[in-house]
């Protein structure tokens, strides 16, 4: 007989995972689908008022786009002026922190669990992600379960983070690993209309 990988019929959520109950956790659903998601992108002080609501710390001067989703506020903080991209995801069945001047751009995945796969009961985890200050992660970044973004990190577009970086390094790839010092990037030639010139 052929070996059973995984029956989702043994699968269980453990007592108290998603840190609230379930009437709460559809609420919150239902808010983000009505209420913060169909918010003009300027109320930006509604969506961090939504989020405060349920529990999450959010800092002052936040901008959260109306595109992103928050899976359990309860389990997310902030810090002060940091950016959050459209549909960024934060999947936080783990706690996600977020430090201040953080800019975490559009389509970010952040994920705090996962399955194991050698297990036939699909058993479900979770682990914290910390983002430190200053901090960002360009377009389409993916940042795994446990992963500590330190102080100053960048990760360049698509970069897949499954372990902790370094201060002021920045990363590349998938996986994603370290190509430099942000310290020693040379500025590119930028008019003041904002237009990137040739060099």
């Amino acid at each position: 007989m052929a070996s059973k990988f995984q029956n989702l019929a043994d699968f269980r959520l453990p007592p108290g995972f998603r840190g609230r109950g379930a009437i709460t956790v559809q609420l919150w659903w239902i808010v983000q689908a009505l209420l913060f998601r169909t918010s003009p992108q300027f109320l930006y002080g509604w969506r961090r008022w939504l989020l405060r609501r349920f529990g999450a710390d959010i800092g002052e001067g936040v901008l959260l786009r109306p595109s992103i989703r928050v899976t359990y506020p309860w389990k997310v903080r902030i810090g002060d002026r940091s950016q959050i991209g459209d549909r960024t995801e934060l999947y936080s069945l783990g706690e996600i922190e977020i430090g201040a001047d953080v800019v975490i751009s559009q389509d970010c995945y952040i994920c705090t669990g996962g399955h194991d796969p050698s297990r036939v009961d699909f058993a479900i985890y979770q682990a914290p992600i910390v983002i430190e200050d200053q901090v960002w992660l360009a377009t389409g970044c993916f940042v795994m379960p446990g992963v500590r973004v330190r102080r100053g990190s960048f990760a360049m577009v698509r970069s897949l983070l499954n372990r902790d970086t370094e201060e002021a390094s920045v990363n590349a790839g998938q996986p994603a690993r370290k190509v430099g010092d942000r310290a020693t990037l040379s500025p590119l030639p930028i008019s003041p209309e904002g237009q990137l010139l040739a060099s």
